[in-house]
């Protein structure tokens, strides 16, 4: 089978395989197409019924907060809820006439729910109108006689002229019971109260047993006016009462009546509505849940029959192509294994790999090829190899050279700074002797001695010794200075050492060529600044800027000056600023200033290698970073800025594998 299926391009191969794959998605697609209807109709059944779940919810709401608003303007009526419970009244209304007629399953309850809400909110309507006439009456037949009694009260008392009449405790027993009667009025027209009823007809019986009994202790026809007169009026107010006691009473029957029941109904109404709803989404839902089990078993059923044929294709298509490229793997294994004389197999087959196998078997012819042209490569390499070895050398007999002939160059103006106070000990050391050889004749002979003479010959002796240890201390201070310079350059051996001293001893083994030239040289190094590191390569640092600066900056002998200044910068770092006024450099050398071998006076011996090293000594060994800034005509600036205690490798080891780092940038300023 494999081999029938070999006969066919692999391309095809994997076609099949897609159209398989495409076949089922075609088959589960129009599976699922049919569904999607079933599902589709099940979903929006179920959907419409959370809708109007939503309506049904918000008019229990409205209805419910309606009839709390109610209750509250019964009992404390304002303008305020009025306003609130005329705006819901519209709320509920609006959603019956729009959202409820719109909604397809509520469309055929919304005159039911029409009917009850209305039924509803006239109740409000009959109950605002008794509200109306029962304040009228607790304002006409109760507030007003209490009003007329409280006067009345305040006449007899008025007329009573003694204290001790007989009049009195009737008179306070009967004011007693009218305030008592008005508290319990005012409670029971606020609260409905039974109790404040009872305690309002209860004192309202006790005026009027007391106003006869008042009426045969009064005095005088004032008292007996105005007591007939209290009588009248606890009659009305009693009477009153009793209009309003009946008035309160209906409006708790037509509240109740109405509007508690009529929002019971309307409750009823959308409980009854809602069941019918909860029906219909469970129906809805168990379409649904059905419809989606169908879709799965036979999803899954195509699925299972589709992926057995489509695995056994895929496995005979695999094997026709993976046998064939296990051949052409040990093949190229053998290829780069170095066994070229193992011949590639299946290069006679048509298809594809094939194909491969033909390009494997000229993959080997190129890499026999190969290597007979890597063994005249490698010969070549070898011999390039050989030459960049000597072209390091070289390099590195430069560099070495440079720093020898600036050393020698220190030697040389040393010796001739050397050479001035030594010659003149020796002029005045010869004068000295020819001195004491004639002093000690003059002593030798028989002529006496004058005191005088003495005196000018001790006084010419303490002049020559001055002279010679003067001299002789300067030669010495310049000899130490050129050892302590000459050693640190030629060992560069690490060791703590100051800053200041070190730059004293470099300048002065400077000085030579200070006064070849007329520049001047300002130094401000503060006391104290201990560097741990190599002070040979600071030396030379020092002294390859310094000739730098004398050779270019100011050329033929222009005068100019040069400051070196040192500062700490901040807890771990110092900043050595060398600047002179110089020539300055044009943005073109300022780029190449620190590339080995570069000098803008080449047919003047110079060697590009000056800053150079200058650079290697800073960033590699001393483990700082330098910048350079310069503008044309305007001087020259060096900011070095490195550790107190230096990170990079000795020179030694810089410089013992035969090459010198080159610099990887520049920072410069135009």
């Amino acid at each position: 089978m494999v081999a029938l299926v070999r006969a066919i391009p692999i391309r095809w191969r994997i076609l099949s395989i897609a159209a398989l794959n495409s076949a089922v998605v075609v088959v589960l697609a129009v599976l699922i197409w049919s569904g999607t209807h079933v599902l589709s109709s099940a979903w929006d059944d179920v959907r419409q019924v959370r809708q109007s779940d939503q309506i049904l919810a918000l008019l229990e709401s409205e209805t419910g907060r309606l009839q709390n608003l109610i209750h509250r303007y019964i009992n404390q009526p304002s303008p305020e809820l009025f306003a609130e419970i005329l705006l819901l009244r519209e709320a509920v209304l609006g959603t019956l006439n729009t959202r409820a007629s719109t909604d397809p399953m509520l469309s055929g309850s919304v005159a039911e729910l029409e009917r009850v809400t209305e039924r509803f909110l006239s109740g409000f309507g009959e109950l605002r109108a008794l509200q109306t006439t029962i304040s009228k009456t607790y304002e006409e037949q109760v507030l007003s006689p209490a009003k007329d009694m409280a006067g009345l009260y305040s006449i007899i008392e008025g007329a009573t002229a003694q204290r001790d009449a007989l009049i009195w405790p009737a008179l306070g027993k009967s004011r007693e019971a009218f305030t008592a009667m008005l508290v319990a009025a005012n409670a029971y027209y606020l609260s409905l109260a039974s109790a404040a009823a009872e305690d309002a007809h209860r004192n309202t019986e006790t005026i009027e047993r007391t106003i006869p009994v008042m009426t045969d202790l009064a005095d005088n026809d004032l008292q007996r006016i105005a007591l007939q007169r209290l009588k009248d009026r606890a009659v009305a107010l009693r009477q009153g009462l009793a209009h309003l006691s009946e008035q309160l009473t209906s409006r708790t029957d037509l509240l109740r009546n109405s509007i508690d029941a009529s929002q019971a109904d309307t409750i009823g109404a959308i409980d009854g509505l809602s069941v019918k709803m909860r029906q219909r989404e469970q129906n809805a839902q168990a379409t649904f849940d059905r419809t989606l089990s169908d879709i799965s078993r036979k999803v899954l059923l195509i699925a299972v029959v589709f992926l057995a044929v489509i695995m056994i294709a895929g496995i005979v298509i695999a094997l026709s192509i993976r046998l064939p490229l296990q051949q052409i793997m040990a093949s190229m294994h053998a290829i780069t294994s170095g066994d070229y004389d193992r011949r590639v197999q299946g290069t006679a087959a048509r298809d594809e790999v094939g194909a491969m196998a033909r390009a494997v078997d000229v993959f080997r012819e190129n890499a026999i090829a190969k290597r007979e042209t890597e063994n005249e490569l490698r010969a070549s390499k070898e011999r390039a190899e050989s030459a960049l070895l000597e072209l390091n050398a070289a390099q590195q007999n430069l560099i070495d050279a440079e720093r020898l002939a600036a050393l020698g160059g220190l030697v040389a103006g040393v010796a001739h700074e050397v050479n001035n106070p030594i010659g003149i000990s020796l002029t005045v050391a010869s004068s000295f002797a020819r001195r004491v050889e004639m002093f000690g004749a003059e002593l030798r002979s028989n002529t006496p001695m004058r005191r005088s003479r003495l005196e000018e010959f001790v006084r010419t002796s303490q002049d020559a010794a001055q002279q010679l240890v003067g001299n002789l201390h300067r030669a010495g201070e310049l000899i130490q200075s050129f050892k302590q310079v000459a050693v640190d350059r030629s060992h560069a051996e690490r060791r703590q050492f100051s800053l200041s001293e070190a730059t004293d001893q470099i300048v002065a083994s400077l000085r030579p060529v200070l006064k070849k030239a007329p520049i001047s040289l300002t130094i401000d190094v503060p006391d104290g600044l201990i560097i741990d590191g190599y002070p040979g390569s600071y030396g030379q640092i020092l002294t390859n800027l310094f000739l730098n600066a004398a050779n270019h900056a100011f050329p033929d002998g222009k005068p100019g000056a040069i400051s070196i200044t040192a500062r700490p910068r901040g807890a771990d770092d110092i900043e050595i600023i060398f600047a002179d006024n110089g020539a300055g450099m044009t943005p073109d050398v300022q780029r190449q200033a620190f590339d080995p071998f570069f000098t803008t006076r080449r047919n003047e011996g110079g060697t590009g290698l000056g800053l150079h090293i200058v650079y290697n000594l800073v960033t590699q060994q001393l483990g700082g970073r330098m910048m350079l800034e310069s503008r044309l005509g305007q001087g020259t600036t060096f900011r070095i800025i490195m550790p107190r205690a230096a990170t990079g490798a000795s020179a030694d080891a810089a410089t013992n594998n035969g090459t010198t780092q080159w610099p990887t940038r520049t920072m410069s300023s135009n």
